[in-house]
Parts: C-alpha cells; structure tokens; sequence
C-alpha cells in the first residue's frame, strides 16, 4: 500500500505566509537599533554643564575694638549699623584730616617776623613821652613825678596812667601849667591834661602818694606807651 507521504511545512514558509509576523520583528528590531543608538550617543558626550554659581553674600567688617566681637558664645553677632555712605576705593573712613598748622605772623608792635622774611618796622614813638622820676620820700610817703614832652611839630594832648596796687593818692598836679583832671580807682591813677602841650614843650605832672610800700609804681604809661626811666 503506498501511502502518499505528507510534507510538513517548514517555518520559513509559515513565517513568510503571515506578513505581519514579519513587520513585528521589523518594528521590535528598529526599536532595538534605535535603543542602542542613544546610548552611544550619550556615552560620547564630552562636555558637561557648569553648576550655577553659589549665591555670594558680603559680610560686615567688625571693629576689632567693637563690643560686638567679644560677645559670649552662642550670641548671634549682628554688624554694626551705619549711616555713612560707600567707602571710595582706595581711601578709608577712618581717615582723619589733620588741620594745617597756622602760619606766624607779625605782632602788632613787636618788631617780630615770618621767619626768613625782613624784620618787621620798630612802632613809631609815641607823639608825647614820659619819664617816671621821685622828687622826695619820707617816712610813711613820697612824691614823684611824670615828667612829659611833646616831640611832635603840633600841640598834643596826654593821658597819664599808674598802677600802684596799695597806698592812697593825697594830690595830682601840673607845675607851671593848666590843670587837668584825675583820680585814683582800683590802684590805678590816671590824669588827663587841661590843655594841649605846645610842640617842643615839657611839663612835669606831680603826685604825693602815702602809704604805698615802694616809690616804684607797677606800670607807668602815656598815652599806652611805657614811661622811661622805671
């Protein structure tokens, strides 16, 4: 009896009878491609994004002589504040300007100068001077004298002023001329003249004081220039 023998079908064949069976495998292997190509590219990547930058804050400068920064442990140290406004690069707050110091300059009257400069011009001599003499001393008193001249080229006038800190005035007068006024305040005695005294001309004023300790006064001027001859 022959038999008629039956061929089994070979998968290849079954495979390429269904066509979608062959577009899934198509589809899984692109996929699988496609997987494999990202991950090469990201294993090639050379380069890599820096890290944003960490916020900065500026910190107060302390004082080492601030009580701030002798504060027990465990306080919070809080800067100081200030109303000042920025610091200029290059120069400090702290800075302190120091005055200039003053220049010498010439005294009225004293025939000082700048040093290095010409000698200041002596003051003129006063129009009418004095010379401060005693007349006669005796126990308990004496009396003195001013006596005055007029070396200006015109008639002047004159003021006469001593100091004696104790004793008491007795009389003033003017020998040989006109009299004036005086008195005799806080230990000083001043007399004004009468009358102008002529270019040229001398008077003496005379005075009795008692009771003063010396026939010497403190000072003696005419006109606020000193009496010679103390």
């Amino acid at each position: 009896m022959s038999g008629t023998r039956r061929v089994r079908p070979s998968p290849g064949a079954a495979i390429v009878s269904s066509p979608w069976i062959v577009i899934s495998i198509g589809v899984i292997v692109m996929v699988v491609l496609l997987v494999v190509a990202l991950g090469s590219v990201r294993g090639r990547r050379t380069f890599a994004e820096p890290p944003p930058p960490a916020p900065t804050m500026a910190l107060p400068e302390l004082s080492a002589a601030s009580p701030a920064a002798t504060t027990a442990p465990g306080h919070v140290v809080r800067p100081p504040t200030s109303a000042a406004g920025p610091v200029v690069p290059g120069l400090s707050p702290r800075s302190t300007v120091l005055p200039a110091r003053p220049t010498p300059s010439r005294a009225a009257g004293t025939g000082t100068a700048r040093p290095g400069g010409p000698p200041a011009p002596a003051p003129p001599a006063p129009p009418v001077t004095g010379r401060y003499g005693v007349v006669s001393s005796f126990d308990g008193g004496f009396i003195g004298e001013v006596r005055l001249v007029n070396t200006a080229g015109t008639a002047r006038g004159w003021t006469v002023r001593l100091t004696f800190p104790r004793g008491r005035l007795v009389a003033a007068w003017v020998s040989g001329a006109e009299q004036g006024s005086g008195g005799f305040t806080d230990g000083v005695f001043t007399y004004r003249s009468g009358v102008d005294l002529a270019p040229g001309a001398s008077v003496p004023l005379q005075f009795h004081f008692e009771q003063t300790g010396t026939t010497r006064p403190t000072s003696c001027a005419v006109d606020g220039a000193a009496c010679s001859g103390l």
